[in-house]
């Protein structure tokens, strides 16, 4: 069972984004590692909070995950695997300021303060591509290999530790409040945070020493996928402008181009069969083209106008899972445009014909009175 993201922060599933913030911010206080030194339950909840409201907190990711629950993210871009409380503080650093700004900024254990004084590990940035799906590509999944434009490091490029905050990406200030005196932090406007400035850049790189790279990505398609699902390639968006740094990933979002004749509701899939008035009559073979690959089906005569035939298992698979919704055909019967004269001469004749008089199925006085009291 996936995990309820609402009921980990105490809030309905109708919550303000607000309401979502604060109650992220009392979580955070409450389990905060400065508050519970070597509890390694209350840090579990502190990265449960964090993983909740990176989803919550984003509207986009929020919807979603209201459609697809967990599933939405199945392939990536969803939150965030934190390896320690330090990775949250750089992940959350602009809302950890505003709860520092509130009088909460003297937490500052000796556990991190060491870890302040290490060069962050910068990541760059995520590129982000859209994909057209086809039916075959949801039923089935599969490969495809796209091309993408990314930037990388120049290999000559040298880096230089930032000077003005020596290396942590951080700059820290003092600020008095009514609670006392409160550090804050904020992100080094100098080196952006990486801790790190252009020492020297090849000719041909940007102002900071990267150049555009063209390659061939692999993107796993898993059968299930839908429109508004985003798949992730880790590490395949832009390199970080750092010695340090991890590439950022390659978010893959798709939109859905299904074929007219079919029709998908939930897992179930619905296409209609044609048929002209001699075929509906007498009956007859048919060959349909499915996702699934070419079915046969025998039709005993004579066919009803409306009438629905199911084959199980013939219709969209739930994502990553061998569960497969039902395959519908709609029975279309056509009347001809126009008849010839023996054609009308025929019709005629069976006017009056007992085989071809409308009988209205009506149910007897005791069937009525079961279905009453059904």
């Amino acid at each position: 069972m996936g995990k309820d993201y609402y009921a980990i922060l105490g809030v309905s599933r109708t919550a303000s984004q607000e309401e979502i913030k604060k109650a992220y911010r009392r979580l955070a206080i409450k389990y905060h590692p400065d508050r519970n030194p070597g509890d390694r339950a209350a840090e579990e909840k502190f990265k449960e909070a964090a993983e909740a409201y990176e989803i919550l907190g984003d509207p986009e990711k929020r919807a979603k995950y209201d459609r697809f629950g967990e599933a939405a993210f199945a392939g990536g871009g969803g939150p965030h695997h934190y390896e320690d409380v330090e990775d949250i503080f750089r992940h959350f650093s602009d809302i950890f300021s505003d709860f520092f700004g509130e009088g909460f900024g003297g937490f500052s254990s000796r556990s991190r303060s060491s870890s302040y004084g290490r060069r962050p590990r910068v990541k760059g940035t995520d590129l982000r591509i859209r994909l057209n799906l086809s039916l075959e590509d949801i039923v089935r999944g599969g490969e495809r290999k796209i091309k993408v434009k990314r930037k990388i490091k120049a290999p000559e490029t040298v880096y230089k530790t930032c000077p003005q905050c020596n290396g942590t990406g951080k700059i820290s200030r003092v600020t008095h409040t009514i609670f006392g005196p409160a550090q804050t932090r904020s992100t080094c406007s100098h080196c952006g945070g990486s801790g790190e400035i252009i020492d020297y850049r090849p000719a041909g790189s940007d102002e900071n020493g990267m150049i555009w790279k063209e390659e061939i990505v692999k993107v796993k398609i898993p059968k299930g996928i839908r429109e508004g699902i985003q798949l992730k390639v880790a590490q395949k968006g832009n390199d970080a402008p750092a010695t340090n740094g991890v590439p950022g990933d390659l978010l893959v979002t798709f939109k859905e181009k299904i074929p007219e004749r079919f029709v998908i509701e939930n897992l179930d899939l619905h296409m209609p069969l044609h048929l002209n008035l001699p075929e509906a009559v007498l009956g007859t073979s048919k060959t349909i083209e499915t996702p699934h690959g070419k079915i046969k089906l025998n039709l005993e005569a004579p066919v009803e106008p409306g009438k629905i035939l199911r084959i199980p298992g013939k219709g969209i698979p739930k994502l990553n899972t061998d569960h497969y919704g039902d395959l519908y055909i709609h029975v279309k019967v056509h009347l001809p445009r126009k008849l010839s004269k023996e054609d009308i001469e025929y019709f005629e004749s069976k006017l009056e014909d007992e085989n071809f008089k409308v009988k209205s199925k009506q149910k007897s006085f005791f069937q009525k009175i079961h279905d009453l009291f059904s």
